[in-house]
């Protein structure tokens, strides 16, 4: 499975020993010699009885004198415990254990399926990326996609499948928001707050973050948007809002996104996105803390397809059932709210925002974006005055 990653996360091969490359983004310094204070030198030399040797001298041949050195025990060293894990990896191969295999087994089409045969309640976010491919797949629309995917997955047991274009919606009117914040604090007196407030880097993809932490770190990191991708932020508004509000408990809700990349599954992973509740027991004194994390399980497109094929259904044939109006951007004429650009149209909505709400220059039509490097690299400028 790791070939599947995007290469700046691919683990190369997963082994049960520590095998650090060269290039191994921890510390793996692990051993560190105990180092005598000088106030314990100090003590030691007031210690010291001066001492006068009456016996004859020893001339020591040089048999002697090596058996002595080889027989004098080594300084004892204090040693602390090197822990790599799957988070941590970056374009590294050797240092992982197959212990972490683990956690990409909570993200496998088994354990999708397991969750479903016990009876927990199980809800899919549908990316509007992995939509268009399975359209271009099967030579269908992606409404068309949509409906019958929904049809398949409600044969499973799947309770709802939401439609993730509409918590893109809501990352990027907090990355407008937070743009403008910054704008702010780039014109203000305060020194510290303007080095770090522009430029702002909006990005959605698991790699590239996890790349700037790992090797960029404080260069970049001060730049980069502090607003959740469209899976968690999905995931954040249905385990806090939706469950409470469908009056479920959180221990049987199983939430699964389908996403494009297999990058997103360790984004689910991150710690980051892992939040704590009380629970209370049969006694009324007995309150635990649980942990939850906002997405539970990421399956890619092409694991949707190998559940297809597994199930041995003709996808094509199936019958198109109602969409689930609850968390979905998509109207009944295939329609889908939001925004145009790609890299899902950070640049141009922030863009278009800015211009209203700094400048007072709303933007009609199309925006004059021009290549750069490649297609890849484009640059929109907005000239005022």
């Amino acid at each position: 499975m790791s070939n599947k990653f995007s290469p700046a996360l691919r683990v190369g091969d997963l082994n049960d020993f520590i095998a650090p490359s060269q290039g191994c983004i921890v510390s793996l310094k692990g051993l560190k010699a105990s180092k005598s204070t000088k106030q314990d030198k100090v003590e030691k030399q007031e210690k010291v009885v001066p001492t006068v040797n009456l016996e004859p001298a020893r001339i020591k041949s040089a048999k002697q004198d090596r058996i002595e050195k080889l027989g004098k025990v080594a300084p004892t060293v204090s040693s602390e415990a090197v822990k790599v894990n799957l988070k941590d990896c970056l374009a590294c191969s050797g240092c992982i254990t197959s212990a972490d295999t683990v956690m990409l087994e909570k993200q496998s089409l088994d354990e999708f399926l397991l969750n479903i045969e016990s009876g927990k309640a199980v809800f899919i976010s549908l990316s509007p990326q992995s939509r268009a491919s399975l359209a271009a797949h099967f030579g269908l629309s992606p409404l068309q996609v949509f409906r019958k995917l929904t049809t398949f997955f409600k044969s499973l047991g799947v309770k709802a499948i939401f439609d993730t274009s509409c918590s893109r919606d809501i990352s990027l009117i907090e990355s407008c928001n937070e743009f403008v914040a910054r704008y702010k604090q780039h014109l203000s007196n305060n020194s510290e707050l303007s080095k770090s407030s522009l430029p702002m880097l909006a990005s959605s993809c698991p790699g590239w973050i996890c790349y700037a932490e790992k090797k960029l770190e404080s260069y970049i990191l001060p730049y980069i948007s502090s607003v959740k991708s469209p899976q968690q932020t999905i995931g954040a508004i249905f385990k806090h809002h939706h469950c409470q509000k469908m009056d479920l408990k959180l221990n049987d809700v199983y939430h699964v996104t389908i996403m494009p990349c297999y990058d997103k599954k360790l984004e689910a992973a991150r710690d980051d996105f892992v939040f704590s509740m009380n629970s209370q027991g049969e006694n009324a004194n007995d309150v635990a803390d649980l942990s939850f994390s906002e997405v539970d399980s990421v399956l890619t497109t092409g694991e949707v397809l190998d559940l297809i094929r597994l199930k041995s259904v003709d996808f094509k044939a199936l019958e198109e059932s109602p969409l689930d109006k609850m968390l979905t951007n998509v109207d009944e004429d295939g329609h889908l709210f939001g925004v145009n650009g790609s890299s899902g149209g950070y640049a141009e909505t922030i863009f278009r925002h800015a211009a209203k709400t700094i400048f007072g220059r709303p933007i009609e039509g199309p925006l004059n974006f021009r290549t750069m490097r490649n297609s890849d690299f484009r640059e929109v400028i907005l000239e005022v005055g």
